[in-house]
């Protein structure tokens, strides 16, 4: 809304991101500065950088959760020594079997600081979670006119799902576990082949044929990307029925 965009595609990227294809005519044109200065405009967090402070330790990769805890004070506020809340932190952490159990740890350990009231505690648990889980934006997928970029139906090399269009009025639906891989559409296709050969069998009437894809679970997935072809195709010829009407 702020930037005026009309036509924008959210696509799943087949493993942990997701694209937006923005097709405006005008953004298309736009150049490398103006699209750094769009990306800038939309970050909140930056990829290993807490405002201007120091950076959030690195999640440890074999437990998936936090081994500490840098806490922020208040602008305009004394700092408390770190030390006060991490070293204990630090000693309970290995206790906890998993992260889950972590997080409460950390969230009872805030919520009592607060109660005991140290205004400095006020927003650590939500920077945490801001800095962990917020999307971070690639600018330079977004700033370089030849940047490589991953087409939608394309296949992640790594998970073997395909990258799929997204409907956002179904958002809280979607399961990326439950996208279409490369061996699950080839097993699809098999069954639907078989079926087709039985109907044809017992059939002697000429029947039209069905694209593949159709019979598999990418059809969905296809009909939302068709659906925001047709909306870009119609709103262009509204603008050149208005232009040729103001000629």
């Amino acid at each position: 809304e702020d930037l005026g965009v009309r036509h924008r595609l959210w696509v799943y990227s087949g493993r942990r991101g997701v694209h937006c294809w923005v097709c405006d005519d005008a953004v298309r044109k736009w150049s490398p500065a103006l699209r750094a200065a769009a990306v800038e405009y939309l970050s909140l967090v930056k990829v290993g950088v807490w405002g201007a402070r120091d950076p959030l330790p690195t999640p440890d990769p074999d437990e998936g959760g936090l081994v500490g805890v840098w806490i922020p004070p208040d602008p305009g506020e004394a700092l408390t020594p770190p030390a006060q809340h991490r070293e204990p932190l630090q000693a309970e952490f290995p206790k906890k079997k998993d992260s889950v159990q972590r997080w409460e740890l950390l969230r009872g350990r805030m919520e009592r600081a607060r109660a005991a009231g140290g205004r400095g505690m006020c927003y650590a648990d939500w920077e945490v979670m801001l800095q962990f889980c917020f999307p971070r934006l690639d600018i330079n997928v977004s700033k370089g006119l030849g940047h490589l970029l991953k087409s939608p139906f394309s296949v992640h090399p790594k998970t073997g799902r395909v990258s799929v269009p997204l409907d956002l009025q179904r958002l809280d639906q979607f399961d990326p576990f439950a996208v279409p891989t490369i061996t699950s559409l080839c097993h699809e296709l098999d069954m639907a082949g078989s079926d087709g050969e039985q109907e044809d069998v017992r059939e002697t009437e000429p029947k039209r044929h069905m694209r593949d894809y159709k019979r598999t679970s990418l059809a969905p997935y296809v009909r939302v990307f068709e659906q925001f072809v047709e909306g870009m195709e119609s709103a262009r010829r509204g603008e050149r029925i208005r232009q040729s009407g103001e000629c």
